[in-house]
């Protein structure tokens, strides 16, 4: 497995809370974190079906765009009583013409729930697969998953996404109801992040 040397890393994502969270779970190697979108780069299309697609479509664009290694995320919730659904698709209930509102998504999600009367825990996982790309096309690839259930209604302000009706296993509180230091011990990315580390950080 091939090791990350560099000061700098580019993770490609132009969503800030996203920037924040992946900061905090490496502030402990001291590197210099920016974004793609601190660097003016578009979003690509994300065209695959899967997690592990799309996150390689946004680490290899990045990273032959700039000449820098770059860490991407991609990352969903998927809910068992909807065959997975909304999954790679997570973002995009959230478009508006106005941008992403994920208020919306979650409002869809629950009522799609209600409407085929999905028994109760009306369980889910939130899943991030990293995909770690180098310039010269060499990747690794780390999968997280988080287990739990979707509730109603929304609750708590921290987080971002579909934190507010995502209640982990284990748990009374939802991811945006947990102080953002115990969310990053138990998430599905800190769960990607404790294999990125192991694999390519030490």
């Amino acid at each position: 497995m091939r090791q990350f040397t560099e000061k700098t890393l580019l993770v490609a994502t132009h969503n800030a809370g996203k920037l924040t969270e992946i900061s905090q779970l490496l502030a402990a190697f001291d590197l210099n974190v920016i974004s793609a979108a601190s660097l003016g780069l578009p979003e690509p299309d994300e065209t695959e079906d899967n997690f592990v697609g799309n996150a390689r479509i946004k680490a290899h664009t990045a990273a032959r765009a700039t000449g820098f290694v770059t860490l991407a995320d991609d990352s969903g919730i998927s809910v068992d009583a909807l065959s997975g659904a909304p999954g790679v698709y997570t973002a995009d209930w959230a478009e508006t013409p106005a941008g992403r509102d994920f208020e919306i998504a979650m409002k869809r999600t629950w009522a799609e729930l209600e409407a085929i009367e999905a028994p109760y825990p009306r369980c889910a996982q939130f899943r991030c697969t990293l995909v770690l790309a180098w310039p010269d096309g060499h990747d690794e690839v780390f999968e997280g998953v988080m287990p739990g259930a979707v509730v109603w209604p929304m609750r708590g302000t921290m987080g971002h996404g579909y934190d507010p009706i995502f209640k982990p296993d284990g748990y009374d509180l939802t991811f945006a109801q947990m102080a953002p230091e115990l969310k990053n011990n138990i998430s599905h990315r800190a769960d990607a992040f404790r294999k990125l580390v192991a694999g390519c950080f030490t």
